[in-house]
């Protein structure tokens, strides 16, 4: 570091994101990544007028992309908001709704956003141990006075806590925020978008980057109360009034609109998903149930560490974390039939050594 990175700065806790190699061929299952392209509507929209008029500012309310997802969702653009992905639209959240007297909660195993955000801000924080089964008890927040951020499926876990749990923690204290980080749900979860309209004290976050196969695109929303939007609008008018690309605009407008080709990916990710927990397990695997499109899984014959470390040699890259609790545990992205099967392949014959 230089001589000139203030004191605050030093205190900073980076998220680490996963291997992003340019240099060499893997089965990437390592950063829940679509295994589809994106909508060919998408990719038509993106090579259009708009990419053409990139020597002007994109529009800064997001006027069509909202619109788009308020349909969707059965809102009104004023209960959405569109961001450069899910985490600046999570760092808006965080800055809006905490600070100085309101400290953030959110679980010791979870996405790793959640406490750089926290660091970056200088936030107080009570972070939650989950159960020995890694499932996550609203029990274990009721009491807590601040801002609750539930990542739902959670990663790396995969596993979810019912709306019905949820709308308990909302009820409890009516004054309290409830972030709910709703990235992986379109795999099968239940979300709790329809708790909006009773619920002026959650807010629900989603990406385009999994199940939209826009992770370069890097859209993100937020859906709640009109006031919460309006707060999260004034942090973002501090901040980059012009935070979402016209091509990402177009490409994420289209996205939202091709209702039969999200869900033909969706349910194509599930049957994967499912061929894949099964084929683990006949492996000897431990699976933790998923409701995301990744599994978090560990075998009693090689460590987690291991196991990544030869999968890497041989060309798949998954997803390793070296901390207490889950590190015999590997989270494996579900990407095409052929790319698991390489997997359980290349597993097979590892076990075997």
């Amino acid at each position: 570091m230089s001589r000139f990175l203030s004191w605050e700065a030093q205190r900073l806790a980076p998220y680490t994101p996963g291997e992003q190699p340019q240099d060499q061929q893997y089965i990437k299952l390592n950063t829940n990544e679509s295994p589809f392209p994106p909508s060919p509507k998408a990719v038509e929209a993106v090579r259009g007028v708009e990419a053409e008029k990139l020597y002007l500012y994109s529009d800064p309310l997001c006027t069509g992309l909202n619109r788009a997802l308020a349909k969707r969702y059965g809102l009104k653009p004023e209960n959405v908001i569109s961001g450069n992905g899910s985490d600046e639209i999570l760092g808006f959240a965080f800055r809006a709704f905490c600070g100085t007297g309101t400290g953030v909660a959110y679980a010791d195993i979870t996405y790793g956003f959640y406490q750089a955000q926290a660091a970056l801000f200088g936030l107080e924080a009570l972070v939650v141990p989950l159960r020995e089964d890694f499932s996550l008890n609203v029990e274990d927040y009721m009491e807590f006075p601040g801002t609750i951020v539930l990542a739902n499926p959670n990663a790396p876990t995969g596993m979810m806590v019912p709306p019905s749990e949820i709308r308990r923690l909302l009820e409890k204290n009516p004054a309290r925020l409830v972030i709910v980080d709703e990235a992986y749900v379109d795999f099968g979860g239940e979300s709790c978008v329809p708790l909006i309209p009773e619920y002026d004290n959650l807010l629900v976050v989603h990406t385009m980057s999994k199940s939209r196969s826009l992770a370069g695109g890097r859209i993100g929303y937020a859906l709640g109360s009109a006031e919460l939007i309006a707060d999260l609008n004034r942090v973002k008018y501090s901040f980059n009034p012009y935070n979402v690309n016209r091509l990402s605009l177009a490409a994420g407008t289209a996205a939202a609109e091709d209702e039969a080709y999200f869900q033909s990916c969706c349910a194509a990710v599930r049957e994967t998903r499912a061929w894949t927990v099964n084929a683990l397990e006949k492996l000897g695997f431990s699976v933790l149930p998923s409701l995301a499109n990744f599994v978090f899984a560990k075998s009693d014959r090689l460590s987690g560490g291991e196991l990544y470390g030869r999968l890497k040699e041989n060309g798949i890259l998954v997803r390793w974390f070296d901390k207490d609790r889950i590190r015999d545990y590997l989270r494996i992205t579900i990407g095409s039939r052929a790319q698991m099967e390489a997997l359980v392949e290349k597993l097979t014959e590892l076990l075997e050594k």
